[in-house]
Parts: C-alpha cells; structure tokens; sequence
C-alpha cells in the first residue's frame, strides 16, 4: 500500500471519527434538551394536578355550603310556614275572642236594660246619687 491512499483512509477514518463525535455531541445535547423538556413538563404538570386538586376541593367545598344554605332556606321556610299558621290561628282566637266580647257585651245590655226597666232605681242618675250618699 502506498503512503497516499493510506493516507486517505486515514483521514477518511478521522473525518469519520469527527463526524460520528459530532454526531454524538448532538445527540448529546438533545437528550439534554429532551430531559429538560421532559422534566419541565413534569413540573407543570404536577403544578396543573395540583391546581386541579385546589379547584376540585374549594368545588366539592362550595357544593357543601350551598347544601347547607339550601338546607338553611328550607327550614328557615318550614318556621315562616309554622309561623303563618301560628298568625291565622291566633287571628281565628282573636275574631271568636272579639265575637264572644261583643256577644257578652249585648247581653250585658240586655240585662241592664232588664233591670231598668224592672228596678228604676238602678237608673244611673239614681246610681250617681246612691255612690255619692255613701
């Protein structure tokens, strides 16, 4: 073999070399690149779970207050109900207590007017006279 083709093939085996070695520098740096992205990714979404957790806490969270504020309306409803019934109620008592005070209050003129008319003395000029005598 003579020196020049030796030669070639010794500077096509470090062309080689170099071009195999920077190949590998490249692949190199993107595998980094790659791991980079890849644990960047990571990170935002393990931030996004976590932030999907927080939502899905303060939702379940809401959805128990507005339970508990259906549940406050609907009692606080049930009292008004009561309420409105204990009212008619005592206006029913209070129309038979009128009723019944103006039925006695009649009946206590009527026995007035009986006893003037039977007793004039018991007239309330005479009554007058009698509570000033004593």
């Amino acid at each position: 073999m003579s020196s020049a083709p030796a030669s070639a093939v010794i500077n096509l085996v470090h062309q080689a070399a170099e071009v195999f070695s920077s190949m590998e520098d490249h692949a190199r740096k993107t595998e980094a690149r790659a791991q980079s992205l890849c644990k960047s990714a990571l990170e935002r979404l393990e931030l996004a779970e976590k932030r999907i957790e927080t939502v899905e806490r303060e939702h379940r969270e809401a959805i128990n207050k507005l339970r508990d504020a259906s549940k406050a309306v609907e009692q606080a409803h049930l009292r008004m109900a009561a309420s409105e019934d204990r009212v008619t109620a005592a206006e029913f008592r209070a129309q038979a207590a009128e009723t019944e005070a103006l039925e006695a209050k009649h009946a206590l003129a009527l026995v007035e007017d009986t006893i003037r008319s039977r007793f004039p003395i018991a007239s309330p000029k005479a009554v007058t006279r009698s509570n000033a005598v004593a």
